[in-house]
């Protein structure tokens, strides 16, 4: 049993290294398109992030689970706020109120709101898919919009703090790259692993789907928020967030759906989605109300994710 512990803490090492390359890279890249780190976190960082998700929602359709492509997604949505906002807050004071993430959040919403009502349909088959790709073809169209249209004013960007203005291109795309390809590869050998290891203590698969599955596939954001909230970058934080419930929902489901149907269990619509909803609105006050997330917060996130795993589990 020594070799998963081992390959457990490897894997933690890669994901926060990881994390903390992805960041670097995000910030750097924006201060050199000359576009907002919110942006390119929105995207590039969100999406990679979400790696984990995407192969593990592709398998469990290929492998007739589609229990657990739903579980991991309404899952991972819940722990990316409760969890990935709750922890960093601990650690450090995010000045979420000088973050403008209105649209995007907006997006966010309207995107969990329509994978809600597609999820009453009882199936996710190709047309939700094509919907949901639709989607997400419209928010990164806009998103490619903002980024064109905040170049040609000729916005001055400040240099966040942690950017360097004299790292060349080709290290700033190493980090990206870098970031990237090592949170799926450190998430995979932490989830896996762990799994091992909570079998190996009589723990059920249930169990370990229901917390291994959907936190472990949480930690690459988690990794990314971290190192964000250390380095003062809030845009980034919430960013990674909110693009990564956006993607999660719009695009893992969409491309999962066009390779099989993915069925609704009725727990679903009863109980976790409206949690996933709940948990999404919990943001109003740090979006519109322009509050920065503090430690009082951190703890009360993370008390209410503990308390969502208590009542699943119970």
């Amino acid at each position: 049993m020594l070799m998963p512990w081992v390959m457990s803490g490897l894997g933690l090492v890669i994901l926060l290294l990881a994390g903390d390359a992805l960041v670097k890279g995000a910030v750097n890249l924006a201060l050199r398109l000359g576009i907002p780190a919110l942006i390119v976190s929105l995207t590039i960082v969100a999406f990679g992030t979400s790696a984990p998700e995407l192969l593990i929602a592709i398998k469990a359709v290929l492998d007739d689970l589609p229990g657990l492509a739903m579980g991991n997604v309404v899952g991972s949505n819940t722990a990316n706020i409760m969890l990935v906002l709750g922890i960093p807050a601990l650690l450090a004071r995010m000045h979420t109120s000088e973050c403008d993430t209105r649209k995007s959040y907006n997006f966010m919403i309207a995107a969990t709101l329509l994978f809600i009502a597609l999820a009453f349909r009882g199936v996710f088959d190709w047309l939700a898919g094509l919907v949901l790709l639709g989607a997400l073809g419209y928010v990164l169209a806009d998103q490619f919009c903002d980024a064109r249209n905040h170049r040609r004013a000729e916005k001055a960007i400040e240099a966040p703090e942690g950017a360097d203005e004299s790292m060349p291109t080709w290290q700033i795309l190493v980090l990206v790259v870098m970031g990237l390809v090592g949170l799926p590869i450190g998430a995979s050998l932490l989830v896996d692993n762990a799994t091992i290891i909570a079998k190996a203590y009589g723990i059920s698969d249930t169990v370990i789907g229901l917390t291994l599955v959907a936190i472990g596939t949480s930690l690459p954001e988690l990794a990314t928020t971290v190192m964000a909230a250390l380095r003062r970058q809030a845009d980034v934080v919430l960013g990674s967030v909110i693009g990564s419930n956006m993607f999660n929902l719009l695009a893992i489901i969409g491309i999962s759906s066009l390779i099989g149907p993915i069925d609704v269990d009725p727990a679903f619509l009863n109980f976790d989605l409206w949690v996933m909803l709940a948990a999404s609105l919990f943001l109003v006050p740090f979006v519109y109300l322009k509050m920065d997330f503090t430690r009082i917060w951190g703890i009360f996130f993370t008390a209410l994710y503990a308390l969502y795993l208590y009542v699943v589990l119970i």
